[in-house]
């Protein structure tokens, strides 16, 4: 069947000549409504940057220090010590959560607490945190 498939289309590559065949044999999805699809893609720059973000919670560490922060607005000492962490590898932990805006600070006289930037972070905490729950039934 490849072979005379190719014959007939000429114009198309080997791969093109096959996708059309499945695709118009198993798709549901009619090709005049998959443009309004592909302009929901995500741009090939966001998604590069989102892909950055995920990169950048894929350390236990800073995750382990969200899941505190999710609860609880504290300095770095208390962090230390309820994570069983030096205050040197927090505080280098604290600079790359600020950096990617998914915690923010204040200073109360001379110690600095660390709280959760916005509800974004928290929907995006308590999302990932529930779905890791989830049992397949």
């Amino acid at each position: 069947m490849k072979s005379s498939l190719v014959e007939k289309t000429s114009n198309f590559s080997v791969t093109e000549a096959i996708n059309t065949v499945k695709c118009q044999s198993h798709c549901l999805v009619e090709p005049e409504n998959l443009e309004p699809i592909k302009s929901q893609i995500l741009s090939s720059q966001k998604a590069q940057y989102m892909a950055e973000f995920f990169s950048q919670l894929g350390d236990a560490n800073r995750l382990r220090i969200l899941s505190v922060l999710a609860h609880h607005e504290l300095c770095v000492c208390d962090l230390a010590e309820i994570l069983a962490m030096s205050e040197s590898a927090v505080s280098h932990q604290l600079r790359t959560l600020k950096a990617m805006r998914l915690v923010s600070y204040q200073k109360r006289g001379r110690k600095v607490f660390y709280r959760l930037q916005d509800h974004h972070v928290l929907e995006l905490y308590q999302s990932v945190a529930e779905h890791l729950e989830e049992t397949d039934e």
